[in-house]
């Protein structure tokens, strides 16, 4: 669901690791991959991407045309929003369904529904993103699995159909993971902490920060540069509350 990391977290596929080889001042080479693969998701052969989104899959093909330059770079009045209330303070980011439609709506559900309360940032790379979303996160005991959990509804992870779009992965944008099936995305996120071009058009982008990139700055301090991003589970940064808000916010 979510972009696999090697190592026991699922993070931006090999598209991360195709990242890290090209930009080493951002992030250290990768560590060899786990010798057991994580439940419920796919892992991706380092320096291999992402396949495209299938022709025939559901990925919105009048979103996915939208001009990203036509795109608001700030809500208007009366616009829902995500308030993400950290352990570092507070990001505001606004949505974009003029290009992901699902995904904004499946972000919202599960935030309505109180999902990502109490689970935590478990892989941030600095000059690249921070990333969370894990309802496994949740659990201490649970820190050996985090990165691999998903929305399971009724026994069965529910999963987004790829909506990718001409909107580009700089600073500030929210996204979602995935493995490397593009059309595997469920609750995992990410948000950019610094430009990356690689994922353009891999990952399904569908807001962006209008509020608190600085507590991204310092959320991604948490992660390991020479360990794929892993963060020590004592020092995960906690998602202590998301909620839908109309814009602007007190």
């Amino acid at each position: 669901m979510r972009m696999h990391w090697a190592l026991p977290s699922l993070l931006l596929l090999s598209l991360v690791i195709t990242g890290c080889a090209e930009q080493p001042e951002k992030a250290a080479e990768p560590t060899s991959p786990a010798a057991s693969t994580p439940t419920s998701s796919q892992t991706a052969e380092a320096g291999k991407p992402a396949s495209p989104a299938p022709t025939d899959s559901a990925s919105a093909a009048s979103p996915a045309a939208v001009d990203p330059n036509s795109l608001p770079k700030n809500p208007a009045d009366g616009d829902e929003v995500a308030v993400i209330e950290t352990g570092k303070g507070r990001i505001i980011v606004m949505f974009y369904p003029q290009v992901a439609p699902n995904h904004v709506a499946n972000f919202k559900e599960l935030a309505n529904k109180k999902f990502y309360d109490g689970t935590r940032f478990h892989r941030c790379i600095p000059g690249f993103m921070i990333q969370g979303g894990d309802p496994k996160s949740k659990s201490m005991d649970m820190a050996g699995e985090w990165g691999t959990g998903g929305n399971m509804v009724d026994g069965k992870e529910k999963q987004v159909m790829a909506e990718f779009s001409g909107l580009k992965h700089t600073r500030g944008v929210l996204s979602m993971a995935r493995s490397m099936d593009p059309n595997s995305a469920s609750s995992q996120f990410f948000l950019m902490h610094q430009d990356s071009a690689q994922l353009d058009g891999k990952y399904s982008a569908f807001g962006r920060i209008v509020s608190g990139q600085e507590v991204v700055d310092e959320i991604v301090k948490t992660g390991d540069p020479n360990n794929n991003g892993a963060v020590q589970p004592n020092e995960a940064v906690l998602v202590k509350t998301i909620r839908i808000a109309t814009w602007p916010v007190k």
